[in-house]
């Protein structure tokens, strides 16, 4: 008998021991140098994304740079900051169709480029049709979508 899989939500207050601040590991130290590394829980990145305002966007990053600083690391780990993301939007979506109106805002965040994310939630077309509601300008180069002068939005602290 197969268990049944977990909601998005429930995978978002799994905390599975994390926050946590850990030795680089030794095949990460090449990109990050030695020192301390953030593993963050899924609650912290829906933390930090909850507090990008409208008319503002984050970068994964920005999200981890900002972490790093508030828990005392060198960095914060990209590969679960990642997967937190996406787990914080799709959770988001399910509280949305549930009827929650204040729902985590993951549609503000973008690639370090401007591109949007096509891991999200309905792909870049769900994330764009929001950006575009919030007076975003959307521009496609290349098959890519991307935010126009992204940068100018981009906040700087949380």
């Amino acid at each position: 008998m197969t268990k049944p899989q977990k909601s998005a939500r429930e995978k978002l207050m799994a905390n599975h021991g994390l926050p946590k601040v850990v030795a680089i590991p030794p095949k990460m130290q090449k990109r990050f140098g030695k020192g301390k590394m953030l593993v963050p829980s899924p609650i912290v990145i829906d933390r930090a994304v909850r507090k990008v305002k409208k008319g503002k966007l984050i970068t994964p990053s920005l999200i981890r740079q900002m972490l790093a600083k508030e828990f005392k690391a060198d960095t914060c780990c990209p590969l679960t900051t990642g997967i937190f993301l996406r787990i914080c939007a799709e959770a988001a979506e399910e509280e949305l169709s549930s009827g929650k109106k204040q729902i985590t805002p993951w549609w503000r965040v973008v690639k370090d480029n401007g591109e949007l994310l096509e891991k999200f939630p309905g792909a870049t077309e769900k994330q764009a049709k929001k950006l575009k509601a919030e007076g975003f300008e959307i521009i496609e180069h290349r098959g890519k979508t991307y935010i126009k002068n992204f940068e100018q939005f981009l906040i700087t602290k949380f």
